[in-house]
């Protein structure tokens, strides 16, 4: 496998902590493979704004156009969020990146580990077997959509939410081929019966069906699904839905996982992808070696499989996860009353459980 160039962006809080063990179970896996990756840094969200006064500066875009992959760790403070002055923001950098590189695909799979079952507040024999894949629509919707401003001396606000077909298109035959090689299932979420923006998703959606005869298609509103997310998750195979609702949605499924901690993302779309934990920056637990590395290293699973089509390394790199979680090491967020203070373990120990559980003979084999 030739040459494959990874822009690291740690970002901002934990950001900093979480990338260092994605790049370190990168070299793990090229180092027992044979593959030549190499890597270089940069700036994005409050960390650039500090530095340069924006929240994506052109060289760190440039090298993201020039990469093979991107391994992002997390964007925001919350210096940000209840200033309505402020014209730059962190999160300006994510979206800007989405747009720039055409990520219109945000895939979050939601998949419980057997051995964290009871660290989820939801039943066990509710949650045990859920197997969930989403399909969030990337760059249209509410957080795109103009105009978007204040009026009346700031006393009204405005956010627009709109999408065009082709948008919906896209997104929707993702998902639909993704449904052909798991359960056959697409449930697809908006709100149509208040929303024109989710009326046309939706016939949009039907139209594509057609091309995939062999799928079910399940419609169903936003807020039916976010209660039969918990109520019944195992009913769902593929879901497909726009930014904002898949913005809450994956987030109330960490519920599934046991913890934000646990849930990887990749960010696709015809050319580039970037992949990133959804657990955002934890300014509260910053620097105090506690957070939990496990979505980021799962985030190079899906690397490893999306961009470099490495299907044996990225399982490599979900067995090894597996092996630590059965082992019972923990990080606090997915501890139990019973978990074993000896295994409770840092942001350092915890990574590197998951490089002396990478196995040669897993990637080889």
């Amino acid at each position: 496998m030739k040459e494959k160039k990874i822009l690291v962006l740690p970002g901002d809080g934990i950001g900093q902590e979480v990338t260092q063990w994605g790049v370190a179970v990168l070299k793990k896996i090229g180092q027992e493979g044979g593959y030549h990756f190499t890597f270089d840094e940069g700036l994005i969200g409050h960390a650039s704004i500090l530095a340069h006064g924006n929240a994506l500066p052109d060289e760190t875009l440039a090298k993201a156009k020039a990469s093979s992959a991107i391994l992002l760790g997390a964007v925001g403070h919350p210096s940000y969020d209840m200033d309505p002055s402020l014209a730059v923001r962190p999160e300006m950098g994510l979206l800007k990146i989405r747009k720039e590189l055409g990520l219109y695909a945000n895939l979050r799979p939601i998949k419980l580990f057997d051995e964290l079952v009871h660290a989820s507040s939801i039943k066990e024999e509710v949650l045990r077997g859920a197997d969930i894949l989403f399909f969030r629509e990337l760059t249209g919707d509410v957080y795109f959509g103009e105009p978007r401003e204040r009026r009346e001396n700031g006393t009204v606000a405005l956010d627009t939410m709109i999408y065009a077909k082709y948008e919906v298109e896209r997104i929707a035959h993702k998902a639909y081929q993704a449904a052909m090689n798991r359960r056959k299932k697409v449930t697809s979420v908006d709100k149509a019966n208040v929303l024109e923006s989710s009326r046309l998703w939706r016939e949009v959606v039907k139209e594509v069906a057609l091309s995939y005869p062999e799928v079910e298609t399940e419609h169903i509103f936003i807020d039916a699904a976010a209660m039969k997310l918990i109520k019944a998750p195992r009913d769902f195979d593929v879901v497909v839905t726009g930014n904002l609702f898949g913005d809450i949605l994956t987030d109330e499924a960490s519920q599934i996982a046991g913890s934000m901690g646990m849930l990887a993302s990749a960010s696709v779309g015809d050319k580039y992808g970037l992949y990133e934990p959804i657990h955002g920056a934890a300014h509260d637990i910053s620097g105090k070696g506690v957070a939990n590395p496990l979505a980021t290293i799962l985030s190079v699973g899906l690397m490893l499989d999306i961009s470099f089509g490495l299907q044996a390394e990225a399982q490599a790199v979900i067995s090894a996860v597996e092996q630590v979680l059965k082992q019972g090491y923990r990080t606090r967020d997915i501890a139990e009353s019973t978990t074993d203070p000896a295994h409770l373990l840092g942001t350092d120990a915890m990574g590197e459980q998951v490089l002396k559980n990478i196995h040669s003979y897993a990637i080889k084999s």
